[in-house]
């Protein structure tokens, strides 16, 4: 089935928080804009439900508020007054069977006080002395992209790398620092480390001092869940939204696109005049090397392949306030992949973020509820148990590190299969080529996770960077105008 109908089309495949962002960006082109999604649901890793009846996201719970994309698409869709600042973020680090304050002063697990470093007592004596040799040793050259542990460990020494880097990265990106990239994951500590002998020094320089009065929030939520968010987007960007569409082919078709969906036996075509691919690495390669005519998308498609995804799980527990011996310290904590443990990170999600308590957490009947990430690239067999095992394993570990009792009141494990891109060595480069390669289709563009960054912001950039991209082409086409132009180019599949 094929529908047709006048103006400019455009076709956004993924309707995850950059494929919304994109469509919301779309609305000067004057265009109809179509968002296609695989799934039942909008939103990709932002989601929401309850847990022991408290609204608690189940993907991403925080944004980074220095970039300002996320607050201002937040306040563009009339949600300003739902965003609330962390609390706290002093999250610890539980290794050896012991709690450690993080050090003063340090840049993504990098110290730049090897005094404040001795403090925490994260280090054995011998990865300690090691440490501080950062500060004799000669330079290390960094020519090109080397592995953060590499550079990190030619610095310090291993121990900084496994109790210290690797905790805080693994978070992030539930990858390994052997494998990740300096040059895509750090970028700031790259160009510093550059200029400075030092890498105490070179993490140092980028530590803002310390000022008089509060330090402005580092992360904030919506008081509703971050989830709400996808939603709000779509409506605000007028786009057609079709989900439970899975866009099967992507093919040249005479001035646009041709996008097939629905299953083999009744497929439903689609023509548009851009597309904008906000979909993860392995699909949008999919599309791309089935690709015709053949073109540079396909050399964009080999390297979208070779961009490797870790999955893992979020087990949200909820608690009575009284099993817990006090009351939790900090924002969490985080457990390094060499203690042999099956959670990588707790989140005590009621001292975070206090509005998830009523009165503020004084309530002593209503629950302390706290989020355990599980899995890191490579550990997929602890993925397998099932949802009970999942969470009684998390329960456990809980509760070796924080001396709470009994049984939590509620459980939720979510799964994320396949969902947090790892920046290996040379990921930079190999972003630089797969946009090369898109910007020689004209009417294509890409955004998402897998480029420049995982958080909720840096896929809003990129989502910005595609719309840009598209606006302009659709510019070209219209003489200088980015509003419809002359022809009957869309098509669209119909239903909602």
């Amino acid at each position: 089935m094929t529908e047709s109908a006048g103006g400019r089309h455009i076709a956004v495949v993924g309707g995850g928080i950059a494929g919304l962002a994109a469509a919301y960006f779309l609305r000067a082109a004057g265009a109809t804009v179509t968002v296609y999604e695989g799934s039942p649901r909008l939103g990709g890793k932002l989601a929401v439900s309850d847990v022991a009846g408290v609204a608690m996201d189940a993907g991403a719970e925080a944004l980074l508020t220095r970039r300002p994309e996320g607050t201002a698409l937040i306040g563009e869709v009339g949600l300003s007054g739902q965003l609330v600042p962390a609390a706290t973020t002093a999250a610890r680090i539980w290794s050896r069977g012991t709690f450690h304050d993080l050090p003063a002063r340090q840049f993504m697990g990098v110290p730049s006080d090897v005094g404040a470093l001795a403090g925490s007592a994260l280090l054995s004596a011998g990865g300690l002395a090691r440490a501080r040799l950062d500060g004799e040793l000669p330079g290390t050259p960094l020519d090109g992209d080397v592995s953060v542990a590499a550079h990190v460990a030619a610095r310090f020494g291993q121990e900084v790398v496994d109790r210290l880097v690797d905790p805080l990265l693994g978070g992030v990106y539930a990858g390994r620092s052997e494998e990740l990239s300096l040059e895509a994951t750090m970028p700031a500590l790259a160009a510093a480390a550059r200029r400075h002998r030092s890498l105490a020094e070179a993490a140092g320089s980028l530590i803002p001092p310390p000022s008089p009065g509060p330090r402005p929030p580092v992360f904030a939520t919506l008081t509703g869940g971050l989830g709400l968010l996808p939603a709000a987007v779509a409506g605000a960007s007028g786009a057609r939204i079709r989900t439970q569409t899975m866009v099967r082919e992507l093919s040249r078709a005479p001035g646009g696109w041709r996008l097939v969906t629905g299953p083999a036996s009744a497929p439903r075509t689609a023509t548009a005049d851009a597309v904008i691919l906000a979909v993860p690495a392995t699909p949008a390669s999919r599309l791309l090397a089935g690709s015709q005519p053949p073109g540079p998308a396909r050399a964009a498609a080999a390297e979208l392949a070779g961009i490797p995804y870790a999955s893992m799980a979020i087990v949200t527990l909820a608690y009575p306030k009284p099993a817990f011996p006090a009351r939790p310290a900090g924002s969490g904590y985080l457990v390094p992949a060499v203690d042999g443990r099956a959670v990588k990170g707790v989140t005590f999600s009621t001292v975070k973020w206090p509005h998830l308590s009523p009165d503020g957490g004084q309530d002593d009947q209503a629950p302390h509820i706290v989020r355990c990430s599980i899995g890191r690239i490579g550990e997929d067999a602890v993925l397998q148990r099932d949802d009970t095992e999942l969470a009684a394993l998390a329960a456990a570990e809980l509760a070796a590190a924080t001396g709470l009792t009994g049984r939590p009141l509620e459980s939720r494990v979510t799964r994320w299969g396949g969902a947090l891109p790892q920046y290996t060595v040379g990921h930079t480069g190999r972003v630089a080529r797969i946009r090369a390669a898109i910007a020689a289709e004209p009417g294509l563009a890409v955004c998402g996770a897998a480029y420049d960054g995982v958080g909720v912001p840096a896929c809003i950039a990129t989502a910005r960077a595609a719309a840009d991209q598209v606006l302009g082409y659709l510019a070209g086409l219209n003489g200088g105008r980015a509003g419809p132009g002359p022809r009957a180019s869309q098509s669209g599949d119909g239903g909602q």
